[in-house]
């Protein structure tokens, strides 16, 4: 699919991440919808950046864990730009904390914030892009999906899951549309990182670097872009889930 012209939606893309994704395809000239959590997130400054590109912009809020607001986001979506040619399914929370202590609150919270939230988008969004006969849906995972991370079953477990949730997908909206999935290695570090942290992660690289979201933001173009690439899982990792 051609990114220029293309409406991108990204969930969770004021900040991080996902906002270097939405500006990285904005520069290529796709025009960008995107959701945020909290009024509070610089999304105004981002829509700025973003339509400074060239390039429509519509950013809305939304809790991914509620069915009837994911369904409105998605109509909106269509309803100002017509149609929704790609979903990066970004939203996520990122709980830590030894197995035996996991409240189920937070159990919960990460189940339907990281799997719940993914399904519910996908699945507002598929019979647009069924309709049209041309769709991209990429879910953003992790190496908790594939390696044992301590303290992170909650998480694990919700990524694991978002991993089996696109090989369905896959399968189930094939051919016109393509589901693959993306698992970043250390692209960015959180503010508090302490300098251990830090040199754990390039130590536990092989290109003993850390990485960054442009990383990231340039795997998803090329996902976007290839037409033969569905159901698959792609690492951006450094080589890190190699050692």
């Amino acid at each position: 699919m051609e990114i220029k012209e293309a409406v991108v939606l990204i969930t969770g893309a004021a900040t991080r991440v996902g906002r270097e994704v939405a500006l990285y395809l904005a520069r290529k000239g796709a025009h960008i919808a995107f959701t945020y959590y909290l009024a509070e997130e610089p999304w105004q400054e981002t829509k700025a950046e973003i339509e400074q590109c060239g390039v429509r912009c519509l950013a809305l809020p939304l809790e991914v864990r509620d069915a009837a607001q994911v369904r409105t986001t998605i109509q909106k979506c269509v309803e100002h730009f017509s149609r929704i040619d790609v979903l990066i399914n970004n939203a996520s929370v990122w709980l830590r904390a030894p197995f035996l202590e996991i409240s189920e609150e937070d159990w919960d919270l990460a189940l339907e914030v990281n799997l719940k939230g993914p399904f519910l988008c996908s699945q507002a969004v598929a019979p647009h892009m069924l309709k049209a006969q041309r769709g991209v849906i990429l879910n953003i995972t992790d190496l908790s999906a594939f390696q044992v991370w301590r303290e992170y079953a909650h998480h694990s477990a919700s990524k694991a899951g978002l991993v089996a949730l696109t090989k369905v997908m896959a399968a189930e909206l094939a051919p016109h549309v393509r589901v693959n999935a993306i698992a970043p290695g250390t692209v960015l570090l959180p503010p508090n990182a302490t300098e251990e942290k830090k040199r754990w992660a390039i130590e536990n690289s092989l290109l003993k670097r850390i990485g960054s979201p442009s990383d990231v933001a340039q795997l998803a173009a090329f996902l976007i872009e290839n037409e033969f690439a569905t159901g698959a899982v792609y690492f951006i990792d450094g080589g890190r889930s190699a050692v």
